[in-house]
């Protein structure tokens, strides 16, 4: 069966907040100028919204830039901020941080308390109102070429297609989606931004790309112990010396509190597991409290970008250019990138409009680059470039040589030099060499399982479909990652994917994988010591259906 082929101006690969302000900002250009350029908008959740994870204190420099009528069109930025606390924890105490140490763009004043998600939903509906076109449920599963080598577009996933690889009756081809300029804003560790990374050699002459895994949960707690406005950012315990992290809680409306547990991926221990951490960080004596009473609303799980400036791939490509996360533009310091990502995705679509008014088609968006060369995100970017690698100094060290770094920056004396990465798939030790680490049982109230969370997650596959976490060599599992780490994969994914069984009798080791649970986090195709795990596309509209996060 042959695949339908639809054309536009401009496709982008993603429905988050890079995505929708490209295409926002498209039909703006359009609308100013009088033109009648097209672009669509696809999107693997069964929603636009339904995979969008973060904190999140949403900083509105772009979408003031964007939307700046945002109050009078409803948007959903309902709290802002009242009050920053930054702590430090041990095992015990909490030590609270004064917050003149605190550079100024570290404070949150005229910040906003949101769910990303919500807002991602809201911008769908002006982009919709505009003439963009969106598609929901529809995963991009091929990058499809000239035959020059320029990007033509993309292709989604085929439909109706069993494990074992067959066509079931309810087979449907995937479908063509060609365009001038297709703009990739897939996220975190996209699969095809992946691609188009090693095939363009975009990050030749960068760092390479370090990542964090971000797991949140939501909360409802009792009004006596809310405090609508109130951000708390917490480093230390329960994480050792040696790895970076920390935590968050975001007091929203409604009596709602969002906390969430950051996990740099370029940890040492192999027995150590993200998800337990953040569990085991709930029951400090300074944060449980927030909880009692309370009841957990919802559970997700994403890796997060942290290689910062140095990082950053090239950006564009014949035919194509990526935005947002796809590319990495968080602040780690700040814990922000929601308006990086949407500044991002703006600059390219002028570049884009501008491409298409001077008559050209397919070639490299020279002109995104440029504007992000000379841009406030790449300013922001640079300053707190050093923040994030210092870490590998340890956390106490790290910390204190990030916030000397920041000043120097903030006072117009920057270091002269930028401290660089190591992949994160490198650093684990040996599990002979490492301490093992006994985490508590869950007590079913204030922590808990991956199972029970996985389900709060709404996470759903259709079972009957090829397997979305592929190996390269199937063999590595066991001969190598079972061996010499004892499976981590095990422990860093934070919804269950991945399990070693055997037999009754102990014998033959196996690894099965329960794809099924998979929230889409990609971790495991980041952390994978061999990097023999490999993430595709499921069929559009599985995976995680987050309601508020």
């Amino acid at each position: 069966m042959e695949r339908e082929a639809m054309e536009f101006d401009v496709v982008v690969v993603g429905a988050g907040p890079a995505g929708l302000a490209a295409a926002i900002r498209f039909k703006q250009l359009c609308a100013a100028q009088g033109a009648d350029y097209s672009v669509c908008v696809i999107e693997k959740g069964s929603e636009v919204g339904a995979h969008i994870l973060s904190g999140a204190v949403l900083d509105p420099r772009a979408l003031n830039e964007l939307l700046p009528d945002w109050p009078d069109r409803g948007a959903p930025l309902n709290v802002p901020v009242t009050e920053d606390r930054w702590l430090y924890l041990t095992e015990r105490r909490a030590f609270r941080l004064p917050g003149f140490a605190m550079p100024p763009f570290m404070h949150n004043d005229g910040n906003y308390i949101i769910s990303l998600g919500n807002l991602c939903r809201w911008l769908a509906a002006q982009a919709e109102e505009m003439g963009v076109e969106i598609y929901p449920g529809f995963a991009a599963a091929e990058v499809l070429y000239h035959e020059d080598g320029r990007v033509r577009g993309v292709a989604t996933g085929d439909m109706g297609v069993a494990r074992d690889g067959h066509r079931k009756d309810t087979y449907t081809p995937g479908v063509e989606l060609h365009a001038k300029y297709t703009l990739f804003a897939e996220g975190v560790r996209g699969n095809l931004s992946k691609q188009l990374i090693d095939r363009f050699a975009l990050q030749d002459g960068r760092q390479p790309q370090t990542y964090g895994l971000g797991l949140k949960e939501l909360w409802q707690v009792d009004p006596a112990r809310h405090h609508q406005g109130l951000v708390v950012h917490a480093q230390g315990w329960p994480l050792d010396s040696k790895t970076a992290g920390g935590a968050f809680l975001y007091h929203l409306e409604d009596n709602q509190v969002a906390v969430g547990y950051v996990v740099a991926l370029d940890y040492w221990n192999p027995y150590l597991s993200p998800f337990d951490e953040f569990q085991r960080f709930k029951t400090h004596p300074e944060i449980r409290d927030v909880f009692a009473k309370g009841r957990r609303l919802a559970y997700g799980a994403r890796a997060i970008n942290e290689g910062g400036y140095q990082a950053i791939p090239k950006l564009v490509f014949p035919g194509g250019a990526l935005i947002g996360c796809s590319a990495g533009f968080v602040n780690v310091p700040r814990i922000k990138g929601s308006h990086n990502a949407m500044k991002t995705g703006m600059m390219a679509a002028e570049a884009a409009y501008d491409a298409l008014a001077a008559g050209r088609d397919g070639d490299t968006l020279v002109g995104y680059a440029d504007r992000f060369n000379t841009s406030w995100v790449a300013k922001e970017l640079f300053t707190v470039r050093n923040v994030r690698p210092a870490l590998k100094w340890g956390t106490l060290k790290g910390t204190l040589y990030g916030g000397f770094d920041m000043w120097l920056s903030h006072l117009g004396m920057p270091l002269p030099w930028t401290l660089g990465h190591h992949p994160d798939n490198a650093s684990l030790v040996k599990a002979a060499d490492a301490p093992a680490i006994v985490y508590p049982k869950p007590d079913g109230k204030l922590t808990f399982d991956r199972l029970s969370s996985v389900f709060l997650s709404n996470t759903n596959h259709e079972e009957d479909q090829p397997i979305h976490l592929t190996l390269k060599d199937p063999g590595v599992p066991i001969s190598v990652n079972l061996a010499l780490y004892d499976a981590p994969e095990q422990r860093y994914c934070p919804a269950g994917v991945y399990e070693i069984v055997r037999n009754d009798d102990g014998s033959n080791p196996r690894l099965q994988i329960n794809a099924q649970n998979c929230v889409h986090c990609k971790t495991c195709d980041i952390k994978d010591p061999t990097q023999n795990i490999v993430w595709v596309v499921p069929e559009g509209g599985g995976g995680p259906n987050y309601p508020n996060m």
